[in-house]
């Protein structure tokens, strides 16, 4: 039996690393880890909340961007989150406008995870730790398998909860006028 040894990478190595494919990879205390793609519910979630979040940007005439599962996080010094969605200031924009590849060093205005049946706890332990320790001021975590929206505000470095389900309107810090319920969201 021959064992082969795990290769761990540093946080430049990620930045360059290229396999010749088109997958994406988080990287997590120096190691690669691959990202599968998404279920349907997944992307119809995905989908609408970009689209949603959009048309509140133009209407609130801000010079924000929402950008979905392109760009990365780094969270620690060998470890990077790609999230499903962020939301970026205009600087952020012109900040990864020149990266050969997107992963900001600062924290977005707004991070979306959406929950996948195999890792649950990566968004509502790990990444919510991670995203705390690097001030990301909101984070969502929308859970198609339990039904709810939880929607996290960073006060004093730690993450304030709100849960929401089925007809409740979201309560959101960067978006406080906003009226887009659970349920919608989870219809995709």
């Amino acid at each position: 039996m021959t064992l082969t040894a795990q290769k761990y990478y540093t946080f430049e190595e990620y930045l360059s690393y290229c396999d010749g494919t088109d997958s994406k990879y988080e990287l997590f205390n120096g190691e690669l880890k691959p990202m599968p793609p998404a279920s349907g519910i997944h992307a119809l979630i995905l989908v609408y909340i970009y689209d949603v979040l959009k048309a509140e940007i133009n209407r609130l005439n801000r010079d924000w961007k929402v950008i979905p599962s392109n760009v990365g996080v780094r969270t620690a010094d060998k470890k990077s989150r790609i999230p499903d969605l962020v939301i970026l200031s205009q600087n952020q924009c012109e900040e990864i406008r020149t990266m050969s590849c997107a992963v900001l060093e600062n924290p977005p205005l707004l991070a979306v995870e959406i929950v996948s049946p195999g890792n649950p706890q990566d968004d509502y332990r790990y990444k919510r730790s991670e995203y705390a320790v690097v001030a990301i001021p909101e984070y969502w975590i929308v859970d198609p398998i339990e039904a709810k929206v939880t929607v996290l505000q960073l006060i004093d470095g730690f993450y304030d909860e709100a849960v929401f389900t089925g007809p409740q309107t979201l309560i959101s810090p960067t978006f406080p006028e906003l009226t887009l319920t659970a349920e919608q969201i989870l219809n995709g």
